[in-house]
């Protein structure tokens, strides 16, 4: 090749690989947008174990991000319907997310023949935060104090027993159904619009039992106000080693781990679901948030992208055996 052949090559070569880089730089994921704020959608209210959770979370994430505004936006109510709706619905930039719990993505589906979201398509799964574990509490004053003692009692005293859930359809819920099932008693399920109600209704003895999670049991079983009568859990809880397991006590069936989760509106790019994944990792496993997640009896994960889409496919296929199996609908 001659040299101005040569050189000509070379100026095309050139300004080949700088238009790729520039198409490259083009596509790469500017996030967050200079201005506007990351907004983490909450499906529950102030004041649950979630918000709490998810406001942490965010001040982390926003100090990653050198201080670019991370709100919350509690959108309770339906289900978790109304806040996972409006994520689903929302731009795949990565400006909306949601963060919430087991009930969104492998209950609902299975319990609902209408939803207004699709939850294996319309969302991408980023991060699950946490696996947590829910235990049967009841007043300080029951006259039962396990499972044995509290079917007896159900038994001897037919309609007597309420017990709350933080929605219909929610983890609270299907186990009170479960446990209706697998003993034979008989309860009126009174559904709430979160935990902070449904605790409240326990206190105040509007209910007597609840299936609540180990991040607001805790705290009422160590102040006396409740107790603890098992754990719906496959081993025992670590802060709470001497609550046995329902199944322990000769109840089966009541042992699927929850977690809590971050997601994305479906169809997101996959260099910024790494992107955003990564992130919220490094916040979920740094030794602050994973000594935070012990306490409130749950496990620390940080399991991403395909992992957790994995998790997320494997527990709508087992809760909607379980679902079917109770024959439980709620539409």
């Amino acid at each position: 090749m001659n040299t101005p052949m040569r050189r000509r090559a070379l100026q095309i070569f050139f300004v080949t690989a700088l238009t790729a880089s520039s198409l490259a730089w083009a596509q790469a994921p500017a996030w967050p947008t200079p201005g506007k704020p990351i907004r983490i959608v909450l499906p529950f209210p102030a004041g649950s174990g979630t918000d709490g959770n998810v406001r942490i979370i965010a001040k982390q994430l926003q100090d990653l991000l050198g201080g670019h505004p991370v709100i919350v936006d509690n959108k309770p109510g339906a289900g978790t319907f109304v806040g996972a709706a409006e994520v689903a619905r929302a731009p795949a930039d990565g400006h909306t997310l949601l963060y919430t719990i087991v009930i969104t993505h492998t209950q609902n589906p299975h319990l609902y023949a209408k939803l207004p979201y699709d939850a294996l398509k319309d969302f991408t799964p980023l991060t699950q935060v946490m696996k947590s574990a829910t235990v049967l509490v009841t007043q300080a004053s029951a006259p039962y104090n396990n499972i044995a003692e509290l079917v007896s009692y159900a038994k001897a005293n037919p309609g007597r027993l309420n017990f709350a859930s933080y929605s219909a359809g929610s983890t609270s819920h299907l186990n009170g159904e479960l446990l209706m099932i697998r003993t034979g008693i008989q309860m009126v399920h009174v559904p709430y619009k979160g935990t902070p109600e449904a605790t409240r209704a326990l206190l105040a003895g509007d209910v007597q039992l609840y299936f609540d999670g180990t991040t607001t049991a805790i705290p009422q079983i160590r102040a006396g106000k409740i107790k603890a009568l098992g754990a719906a859990t496959p081993t025992r809880v670590p802060v709470m080693p001497d609550v046995p397991t329902i199944a322990e006590q000769g109840v089966t069936g009541l042992d699927i781990v929850g977690w809590q989760g971050l997601f994305g509106p479906g169809n997101m790019a996959p260099e910024l679901t790494t992107k955003i994944s990564g992130l919220l990792r490094q916040v979920v496993t740094s030794p602050d948030m994973v000594k935070l997640i012990e306490q409130q009896g749950a496990q620390a994960s940080g399991a991403s992208g395909a992992e957790f889409a994995a998790i997320v496919k494997s527990d709508y296929e087992r809760w909607g055996e379980v679902i079917r199996a109770a024959k439980i609908k709620l539409d």
